[in-house]
């Protein structure tokens, strides 16, 4: 065959192949479209939100739903940057400070409603996170987990010693003045519902991230660097906009914080295991590099700590946390890629055996 047709050959197998770029892959999602990932996210938050409509006035369960509801949105903000960024961060406990220390602050000096004072302290991270993380980003793996796990204690120092803003070690204390424009209620699932917004914006964010052109440029840093320094990705400038937009969303969920609790201090907001490690453990359990990932980890671990620590914590203190790392073990040693994989191998295997 001459080079003339094997080449008409090749135009012609082109063109009966099938068109697929309208089409855009998800990483996450698979190769569907956006109506089916809208509808799967509608189906998949109306689940997440059947727990508290069955909880009533139970507030013990109301509590706990309305942590584990803001939880799994910061695990699924500092699942940007790690998880599909490969940049394992222990430093997104200061993100998370400077948006409550933030809120807090403009809503005591200047009585800035927080549905507005949430805002300030985002931008802020936003443009802090890429300038202290950017001397960083040369390390990889466990360096710069370390290197992060410095920049949350050089911010636990200054926390202490800045009382003029954060209070210092006694922190601040927001006054429960109920009102829609303080952002304070009266029934406790109006916070469930304000931290459900939350979450629900870190996942729009984030699936309209991975179906973006930025949101493939990370995945392929993730994979390797190198090659996608050749293919021409400016490698700094994707992590830098990653970092910016995971700080962000943290921040904002230390502000939503801040003014649930109305009492923080910086043994509160920059403690490893309750604030920093968990972004991590919860993602982590639940499938890191994931859209789904973080949100099921939440689910699982939040409930279940919350549980316990109410239950063995005042006879048996200590008891809860045995479990809970207990449980943490077995889900590293029998689920390595998380729940979500789990789920994912499992729903493999039944359509394989009903093929047969």
């Amino acid at each position: 065959m001459s080079r003339g047709d094997r080449m008409s050959a090749i135009d012609a197998n082109a063109a009966a192949a099938p068109a697929i770029v309208d089409e855009k892959p998800d990483p996450a999602l698979g190769l569907i479209s956006w109506q089916r990932v809208l509808l799967l996210l509608a189906a998949g938050l109306a689940v997440a939100l059947l727990p508290l409509v069955l909880a009533g006035k139970d507030y013990f369960w109301v509590n706990i739903l309305t942590y584990t509801y803001l939880f799994a949105g910061l695990a699924v903000a500092w699942n940007i940057i790690a998880g599909f960024g490969g940049q394992f961060s222990l430093g997104h406990g200061v993100f998370f400070a400077i948006g409550a220390y933030t809120t807090a602050r403009l809503f005591l000096d200047w009585q800035v409603s927080p549905w507005i004072g949430v805002l300030p302290g985002a931008f802020a991270c936003a443009v802090i996170g890429p300038l202290v993380f950017l001397p960083t980003f040369r390390l990889k793996g466990s360096f710069f987990a370390i290197a992060t796990l410095a920049f949350n204690e050089v911010g636990f120092v200054f926390a202490n010693y800045l009382e003029s803003v954060t209070g210092g070690p006694r922190g601040l204390q927001v006054p429960f003045r109920a009102g829609f424009f303080n952002m304070i209620f009266s029934d406790p699932r109006a916070y469930s519902l304000v931290m459900f917004a939350y979450l629900v914006t870190a996942l729009v964010v984030v699936i309209a991230l991975m179906r973006s052109r930025l949101g493939y440029y990370l995945l392929a840093v993730r994979e390797d660097e190198d090659a996608a320094r050749a293919a021409g990705i400016s490698v700094r400038q994707v992590k830098i906009r990653a970092t910016a937009l995971s700080a962000a969303l943290t921040a904002l969920g230390g502000g939503l914080f801040a003014i649930y609790v109305r009492t923080i201090d910086p043994l509160t907001l920059f403690s490893l295991p309750d604030v920093g490690v968990k972004f991590a453990l919860l993602s982590l359990i639940g499938g890191i590099g994931t859209i789904t990932g973080p949100v099921l980890g939440a689910f699982l671990i939040i409930p279940l700590e919350s549980y316990l620590r109410a239950t063995l914590g005042g006879a048996d203190p200590g008891v809860h946390l045995i479990l809970v790392g207990l449980v943490m073990l077995l889900a590293a040693l029998f689920m390595r890629r998380g729940v979500t994989g789990a789920i994912e191998h499992l729903w493999l295997r039944w359509q394989h055996r009903s093929r047969r």
